[in-house]
């Protein structure tokens, strides 16, 4: 099944009962039982499995091409269920470019519950394999990152990786399941904050995990099970909406994402733009490999000032785009890393890694490009 059928029909069947094409909002807390431990159907309660949810996990396996998916209230929820696999003494590498989030979670939660974590350059790949021992038992990569849009070789990391047994999971929300597959290139685990691009409405929190082996599958949906950061049938029905025009809505973003990095790159206000479909783009090749059919509606840009309040006043000054958190919704979006998203990384973590107080983060949305183009020019302006 191609992907464009799959993410409608992908792991869906009609409703047993009525026939209904969409699977309706199972809005119930448990199930009825005939006899004790004896449930009338497949379902006892909710936290465990709902139908509704049971059909976007489903589709999340699908998308992805795994042995199961499983759905969270939001993307750190399914991070923290993932790290709830290691324990004191175990060491994870991680890429030195996160999520804000993923960064506080890692370092102000299970830092402190002995767990040791490196932050490195993915790119330098002899180095981080020589940083590899018996305590290694994760590595975790943003390919693109949030929000300097580096890239990770996923085929090429997923090879060092399974010589030493370590697992290996991809941050596939910049790029989505239409534009990468972690897992076909070697990776065991993807993770997604499915409030993005997955939802696309800027209407829900959500987060995924899709593993490719069905036994540690199994073992994570245990620990989702017991710690109960599901995600709601009325979210899961958002999302499971949301991945039916995936493949529609991220080809529009990857148009007009190209579209507003041109225009940016030869404007006389701006320093760099960081868009890995540009030819300069350092990671370009990279991109080229392993993101399939396109790179994706993020757009990151810096100013020839340098200065942050120039930043700040185009951010005040748009119209089309609004100056909000989050990503990957219908509608652009703009935002400053190190003021929002990224303000819980400490400045001098942040300056190391090129997140500087001149650098703004565009979500590309799905308007009309000259709209969007105008707007970043009077803002600009």
């Amino acid at each position: 099944m191609k992907f464009n059928t799959k993410v409608i029909h992908g792991g869906q069947h009609h409703e047993k009962v009525t026939g209904a094409v969409m699977p309706p909002v199972f809005q119930t807390s448990t199930f009825a039982q005939v006899s004790p431990g004896q449930p009338v159907g497949e379902y006892e309660y909710s936290r465990a499995a709902n139908p509704t949810r049971q059909a976007l996990e489903d589709a999340l396996a699908s998308i992805e091409n795994g042995a199961r998916g499983l759905a969270f209230a939001s993307g750190l929820a399914a991070t923290d269920c993932l790290l709830r696999l290691f324990k004191a003494g175990d060491e994870i590498i991680a890429m030195d470019d996160l999520y804000g989030g993923t960064y506080r979670l890692f370092t102000r939660l299970y830092k402190d519950s002995g767990i040791r974590f490196h932050f490195v350059d993915m790119n330098d790949l002899e180095g981080f394999e020589k940083l590899i021992n018996s305590n290694t038992k994760l590595v975790w990569v943003e390919t693109p990152t949030n929000p300097l849009m580096k890239l990770a070789d996923i085929a090429e990391i997923a090879k060092i990786t399974k010589k030493h047994n370590v697992l290996f999971a991809v941050d596939n929300t910049f790029a989505t399941p239409y534009l990468q597959k972690p897992l076909d290139l070697g990776a065991d685990i993807v993770m997604h904050s499915a409030t993005k691009y997955l939802g696309g409405h800027s209407d829900v929190i959500a987060g995924a995990l899709v593993i490719k082996d069905k036994e540690l599958g199994d073992e994570l949906h245990f620990k989702q099970f017991a710690t109960g950061g599901t995600l709601g049938p009325m979210d899961s029905f958002l999302v499971l909406r949301g991945i039916k025009t995936l493949h529609l809505r991220v080809q529009r973003h990857c148009e007009n994402g190209v579209k507003v990095a041109e225009f940016l790159m030869n404007h006389p206000k701006v320093e760099r733009v960081y868009y890995p479909g540009l030819e300069n783009h350092p990671f370009h090749e990279i991109a080229k490999k392993q993101m399939i059919g396109g790179f994706g509606g993020m757009v990151t840009f810096t100013f020839k000032s340098g200065a942050k309040q120039d930043a700040i006043s185009f951010l005040e000054k748009l119209k089309v785009f609004t100056l909000a958190e989050s990503l990957g919704g219908v509608e652009s979006l703009a935002n400053h890393p190190a003021l929002m998203t990224h303000a819980s990384i400490p400045e001098d973590k942040r300056k190391e890694v090129g997140i500087t107080d001149d650098l703004v983060r565009l979500s590309v949305g799905v308007e009309d490009a000259a709209d969007l183009i105008e707007d970043l020019k009077q803002a600009l302006g």
